[in-house]
């Protein structure tokens, strides 16, 4: 009997193959749980439908993370944070205020664990960190720490 796999089953396949087995096997265990369905036409065909619109999902989303990239690679984000006289700053700076930051200077919303800072930014002056944005898709934003 032919069956397309919903999940991956040992010794069987990954999710979405089509295999062929004993009838006995995909009647009485396969089937009933769930592991594959009968590779009717109509079966083959949704299946091919999900996974085109699955992959164009992801090209989509590979294309807006690749556009952003390119924002962000060539801006440069001003944040205000309190500090002394010599340029050192009472606290640090944290990735949610660079999103804030970022937000309110060129309007891109990002979460702060998209955000890595390599060091804590403790001292006013340039500053660079590495925005994730997914699918292999990292830039480096400029950071001006200016003290209040």
């Amino acid at each position: 009997m032919k069956l397309i796999l919903q999940t991956d089953v040992k010794d069987q396949g990954k999710r979405g193959d089509l295999v062929e087995v004993s009838d006995g096997y995909a009647r009485n265990y396969l089937i009933p749980r769930k592991l594959a369905v009968e590779a009717t036409p109509d079966q083959l065909n949704a299946f091919k439908n999900r996974e085109a619109a699955k992959a164009a999902k992801l090209k989509k989303e590979k294309d807006a993370a690749a556009r952003l990239k390119g924002v962000i690679g060539g801006a440069s984000v001003t944040v205000k944070g309190k500090g002394g006289s010599a340029g050192r700053l009472f606290g640090s700076i944290t990735g949610r205020e660079i999103c804030e930051a970022l937000k309110a200077q060129h309007g891109i919303e990002l979460e702060k664990h998209q955000i890595t800072l390599r060091e804590p930014v403790r001292t006013a002056g340039s500053h660079t960190c590495v925005v994730k944005l997914g699918h292999e898709n990292n830039a480096e934003l400029k950071i001006e720490v200016v003290v209040e």
